[in-house]
């Protein structure tokens, strides 16, 4: 009875692909991880950046190049597109920046950063006095951008050069 309560409420909260990222074990076997999987994908960026957008973990991975290998330099909690309008996946590379957007819709969000088209890097959503519309991270709730924390989306609007390469899936 209660197993079947708690696999409601994960199914409802869209929480079945989230692993323990609290576990010590499992945030050092995601490292290695992460850093196997992009280097094997032979990935080239035209600055010393690269992002991958792991969609199964919620995660936006900023890898630093390391001599002749990508090592796993920040790694931030995401929110995706929900599974009806979902992020687009393939590679990508970093367009125009900008300081905000939706104002004329009755929300903003900051910092953003363009993956392709109106797709976009960006901050949680904020109302126009301010305060907090909706801050929720690690789900698919966007209509297809990827959004971040607003220290971590200002991290990439100020350090990650125009035509880095993104990798999305």
């Amino acid at each position: 009875m209660i197993s079947k309560f708690i696999k409601k409420i994960h199914t409802k909260l869209n929480l079945k692909n989230l692993h323990p990222f609290s576990s010590k074990r499992y945030a050092k076997d995601y490292l290695s991880n992460a850093e196997s999987f992009i280097n094997s994908k032979n990935i080239n960026s035209s600055s010393i950046y690269l992002i991958w957008v792991d969609t199964d973990h919620f995660k936006t991975n900023i890898f630093k190049k390391s001599k002749n290998s990508w090592t796993l330099y920040k790694s931030f909690l995401c929110t995706i597109g929900k599974p009806w309008e979902p992020t687009i996946k393939g590679t990508f590379f970093v367009g125009v920046k900008g300081y905000s957007f939706g104002e004329n819709r009755g929300f903003r969000c900051l910092y953003y950063t363009q993956i392709k088209g109106n797709y976009l890097f960006h901050s949680i959503v904020y109302y126009l006095d301010g305060t907090i519309k909706d801050d929720r991270l690690g789900m698919q709730l966007t209509d297809g951008c990827i959004r971040l924390s607003t220290e971590n989306a200002k991290w990439i609007y100020d350090n990650i050069p125009e035509g880095t390469t993104i990798f999305i899936n």
